[in-house]
């Protein structure tokens, strides 16, 4: 992984999520219910579209269907958006949170934030972390919560998907497309059903929090079940560069979880396929405009080995009055973002190291 961890001399302890209201919280609509981290619709239509039988197709329309519709642009004025800069590239904005975590206190949290760049011909996927952290500007909502400087994440909790559209556009300066959510708890079953996944451990830990009170993590590769995958994926207090290793072990389950599915039988075989569908779409949320049956076809040819995960460039971490953040670097941040706005994916990838 190429993720930049914050420079020296930052504050050693890692950047918190904690969010301060601007007055009392409102109430989450059901329907919007815990933001999701909706990678796992892209493992959706990537693995559904590589498919190609007759039973794949039903399946998409069985998955488009059954997903959960979100209003995510509902009341961001046109006039502040940025405009489309490189026709038929598709912009992502995958948001989530995980409604089973032991650390989580309330659900109006995004504790996940990636901005995902579909290249116009389809043959690539860039995945870009925001960490949650992030100390930007977030613009006032239609009820007159934010207009100001916070973390990132503040601004779902604040505005709903809505605010969090314009600010991540606001801080990237690129058109976000369509949005996606999906609840992290989720990868425990999507893991399951497909029988576990490996993965290589850089460096042994313990960790904090687990489904089983603490769970040891020894260095190497190894075979993980969904329990002890979602544990590891969860796990940011063993580590001295905090959420960046979690950022880093999410994308690894993520790719691991890819790799699993496309090599272990899954697309040729119905009944593995139903259940890893069924794990996967019923924690899914999109955005009205989202259609997964032509987004399937499109991205039909995509694996794991064609996407790339990395980090948004920082700074590194400190603190704003009580509040421990992640400073981003204007510069490097800028060149990464006006690459993915002109659809430059050897651009994106210069800037991240690949």
């Amino acid at each position: 992984m190429s993720d930049r961890q914050p420079l020296a001399g930052s504050d050693p302890h890692p950047a918190t999520s904690d969010v301060e209201p601007d007055g009392p919280e409102e109430k989450t609509p059901r329907r919007r219910r815990g933001l999701r981290i909706a990678l796992i619709l892209l493992l959706v239509v990537v693995l559904l579209g590589g498919g190609g039988a007759l039973a794949g197709g039903l399946y998409y329309r069985s998955v488009d269907k059954s997903i959960e519709r979100v209003d995510a642009f509902e009341g961001v004025p046109e006039a502040s958006r940025p405009p489309v800069a490189a026709k038929g590239a598709m912009n992502i904005m995958i948001l989530g949170s995980d409604s089973r975590d032991p650390e989580s206190t309330g659900g109006s949290r995004s504790d996940t934030i990636i901005l995902a760049h579909l290249p116009k011909d389809r043959s690539s996927a860039q995945l870009i972390s925001i960490p949650r952290d992030t100390w930007t500007a977030v613009p006032k909502s239609k009820e007159g919560r934010g207009g100001r400087d916070a973390k990132i994440n503040a601004a779902y909790a604040w505005g709903g998907v809505p605010l969090m559209v314009q600010t991540v556009e606001k801080f990237s300066g690129v058109r976000v497309d369509n949005v996606a959510m999906v609840d992290f708890a989720a990868f425990k079953e999507i893991i399951d059903a497909l029988g576990g996944v490996e993965i290589d451990v850089e460096k042994g830990f313990t960790t904090k929090y687990s489904l089983i009170g603490t769970r040891t993590f020894k260095q190497g590769r190894q075979t993980m079940d969904g329990a002890a995958a979602l544990d590891y994926a969860r796990e940011r207090h063993a580590f001295p560069d905090g959420d960046f290793a979690r950022i880093r072990h999410q994308q690894q389950v993520i790719k691991a979880i890819l790799d699993k599915a496309a090599s272990g039988g899954v697309l040729t075989n119905p009944a593995k396929l139903n259940s890893f569908v069924r794990a996967t779409s019923n924690s899914v949320a999109v955005d009205k405009s989202l259609s997964l049956v032509d987004l399937a076809m499109e991205m039909r040819g995509l694996r794991s080995g064609n996407l790339t995960f990395f980090t948004c460039p920082v700074k590194g971490t400190g603190r704003v009055g009580s509040e421990s953040v992640v400073f981003p670097d204007p510069a490097r941040s800028k060149t990464l973002f006006d690459a993915v706005r002109r659809d430059s994916v050897p651009d994106i990838l210069a800037v991240s190291g690949k």
